[in-house]
């Protein structure tokens, strides 16, 4: 029974017993849950914090922040961070029901309009997380080109196309998140790569500069990853969250302190157009990037696969030709509109600074604090309602200082930048 456990995939919602001895529903789905160690899940969240993402951070967070705040803000992000997926951890399993998607939560506690406004927000920011993984995909995949041809004349959205058709390979090849398995040891080499290359080529830049300039210029998913863990679900969801927050950010804030360190206020928004080497080791630091940024998108894609496979039925062999011929037309099709957009618009960035403001913030920092304090109203004290409460207003306020700063930047960013640009 255990060897068709990856083709034979049950979607009728289901009892099981957590440690407590208390029935658990599990809702319906067409993928598979509890089926994977807290470690493996541990990879999978590790995966998604070291994309490639952390070759942008010291340009777009140290340069605007400088040294103090910069590296206080980093700290604090992965302090707070942690402690929103933890209290939503503790609420997976809540009122008799295992709530493996961060809507089935919000629904379940507020009522159905809250999960379909939980519904869209969650998968317009995941969109356009997917849309920022494309591009970087394809930035990395220029890099290369620049470094044997400095002609021009292959363009960077040329590029995007090309990762976008890689991605959509991928997502049609990997039924659900479980199947990665050997996947994640892929992806922690891949990141392993471009990570230790970025930060040993910007040491010896920085050693061999002249000083920097480090002045401040211009005087910028959890539920679904963690429901495919094993019981006791708790317990192992918390020990993946603090092997994501601990040695998982380690290698994050190492790149983005030396980068900084490395070229000050000069940092590019990719930081393996920073670094000087021999030519070889940048491209194997960038093809690395490149697939590591595949996988890394069919992480945050997969609660959108998960919702439309469960839609419409999709269970048995993922070999199938029915199932095949879907993810084929279905994720290829999602993968298209992304790519598509990836390319056409060269300041996605500033939409997606917008889109942080009016779901990131809500979903990651607001609405945690706030479930938990309904959820568990009679078991707190008047000084947890408090600091919850505070929590709650202080994001509140954050979130739309964030979408005013997006839509200036987007109002400024949209006269400077033309469709399909190269940038």
């Amino acid at each position: 029974m255990e060897g068709h456990r990856d083709d034979v995939v049950s979607n009728r919602p289901r009892k099981v017993y957590s440690d407590d001895q208390l029935a658990i529903e599990i809702p319906e789905t067409a993928h598979q849950i509890s089926s994977d160690s807290w470690f493996q899940v541990g990879f999978v969240l590790t995966t998604g914090i070291n994309s490639a993402y952390v070759l942008g951070y010291s340009g777009a967070v140290m340069v605007p922040l400088g040294w103090v705040g910069g590296v206080v803000g980093l700290i604090l992000a992965t302090a707070i961070s942690l402690y929103a997926n933890a209290l939503i951890a503790y609420l997976h399993e809540f009122g008799g029901k295992r709530h493996i998607r961060y809507r089935d939560l919000a629904g379940f506690i507020y009522g159905p309009k809250a999960y379909k406004l939980t519904w869209l927000l969650q998968y317009i920011n995941l969109f356009m997380i997917n849309v920022g993984y494309v591009i970087l995909a394809g930035q990395a995949l220029k890099a290369i080109y620049v470094l044997f041809r400095d002609d021009n004349e292959m363009k960077l959205p040329y590029f995007i196309a090309i990762a976008g058709f890689a991605c959509g390979l991928f997502a049609i090849c990997i039924p659900h998140l479980s199947a990665l398995r050997i996947w994640l040891g892929f992806s922690t080499f891949f990141s392993l790569v471009y990570i230790v290359v970025a930060f040993s080529l910007s040491l010896r830049d920085g050693i061999r500069a002249p000083p920097r300039d480090y002045g401040i210029p211009g005087s910028n998913i959890k539920q679904e990853i963690q429901a495919t863990v094993k019981q006791p679900v708790v317990g192992n969801m918390m020990k993946a969250l603090y092997f994501q927050f601990t040695v998982g950010v380690v290698p994050l804030y190492a790149v983005a302190f030396m980068g900084y360190w490395a070229y000050g206020n000069e940092t590019s928004a990719y930081l393996l157009s920073s670094v000087s080497g021999p030519v070889w080791v940048k491209t194997f630091a960038n093809i690395s990037a490149f697939l590591q940024t595949v996988i890394a998108l069919h992480i945050f894609a997969s609660p959108m696969y998960e919702y439309l496979d469960t839609k419409y039925g999709i269970k048995g062999s993922p070999l199938a030709l029915k199932n095949l011929s879907f993810r084929v037309v279905v994720r290829g099709g999602y993968l298209t509109v992304t790519t598509l957009l990836a390319a056409a618009l060269p300041f996605i960035g500033d939409f997606m600074s917008l889109t942080g403001a009016i779901s990131t913030f809500p979903l990651t920092f607001i609405l945690a604090n706030h479930m938990y304090l309904v959820a568990k109203r009679n078991k707190l004290t008047s000084l947890q309602k408090s600091w919850h409460w505070l929590n709650v207003v202080f994001f509140g306020f954050m979130s739309v200082a964030a979408a005013v700063a997006a839509l200036r930047l987007i109002a400024v960013d949209s006269k400077n930048y033309s469709i399909f640009a190269d940038v």
